[in-house]
């Protein structure tokens, strides 16, 4: 499943890897299906919300600047 209702075309679907949460912001590791990991640095309040963790299946959306996270 690939996200297509977002203006986001550098989309890698892959699982976490690894959750490094800090008080304010957490780092997420997304490995791919070919080994790439794509790492993101989002707050921990979004981890939460979106109840991220070891294992869970997610799409990392690039953009130039930033590296999101969406559950599926």
């Amino acid at each position: 499943m690939t996200i297509s209702a977002i203006n986001v075309r550098n989309q890698f679907r892959g699982k976490v890897k690894e959750i490094i949460e800090g008080p304010v912001v957490s780092e997420v590791d997304v490995e791919t299906a070919s080994g790439l990991i794509v790492t993101s640095v989002i707050t921990t309040r979004s981890v939460k919300e979106l109840d991220l963790r070891v294992g869970r299946e997610v799409v990392a959306l690039v953009k130039s600047t930033e590296v999101s996270i969406a559950t599926l």
